[in-house]
């Protein structure tokens, strides 16, 4: 699995270990680990996507490169928060992907989405949002509905962009989404349902205070 942290739109500073975008993923990368899995926590050079040079995008295609060196063959899931989102779904071109996990994610007019055909993407948004722009995230779950089956997408109730409000919805969706996709554990039934529906069904979930 590759974890990808948020950022901001520009900033060339390096991304320090204290940095609360990167601070923000460690918790999750550590509840991803399981027995046969190997997690990275990829932290970027720099803390801006930098248009038109995309840097976090260059540092998920070397990690990507990096891992399938270490490991030929095996599947990798990417996890993403805020622009580490909107990084994942750009580099899930890269033949080793299997699926992109969307968290809060930065989402553009005109981003690509044909390099999720085949792959599985989840989203989920916070309906308390400030940040990124939840109806972005809807618009661009349809589109991709219509080069791949496999999306789901969930409004997380009552949080926002930090996650922190109901942290441990956000992670148990993340890892039982991931450990579905590797074949671990079967997948959650409101995953796999929303999986399953035809869009627009499955595109707009809410996520309770429970689940099952």
């Amino acid at each position: 699995m590759l974890v990808l942290h948020g950022g901001r739109e520009h900033g060339q500073e390096p991304v320090r270990r204290h940095n609360l975008a990167y601070l923000r993923m460690v918790p999750l990368a550590r509840a991803l680990r399981a027995p046969g899995v190997e997690v990275w926590l990829l932290r970027y050079r720099k803390r801006g996507w930098n248009p038109p040079d995309l840097d976090p995008v260059k540092d998920a295609e070397w990690a990507l490169d990096r891992i399938t060196e270490r490991h030929p063959g095996r599947p990798v899931v990417l996890v993403g928060h805020s622009m580490g989102a909107r990084a994942a779904i750009r580099v899930a071109g890269h033949p080793a992907v299997l699926a992109v996990c969307a968290l809060a994610p930065w989402i553009e007019p005109g981003d690509p989405f044909e390099q999720l055909r085949g792959r599985s993407l989840l989203i989920a948004h916070g309906d308390r949002e400030r940040m990124t722009d939840p109806r972005r995230s809807l618009w661009f779950a349809r589109r991709v509905k219509t080069v791949t089956a496999d999306v789901a997408r969930f409004s997380v109730v009552g949080d926002g962009h930090a996650m922190l409000r109901r942290a441990r919805d956000w992670t148990r969706l993340v890892v039982d989404f991931v450990r579905g996709t590797l074949g671990l554990e079967p997948m959650a039934p409101d995953i796999a349902n929303a999986l399953r529906e035809a869009s627009p069904g499955g595109l707009d979930v809410p996520l309770g205070g429970s689940r099952g």
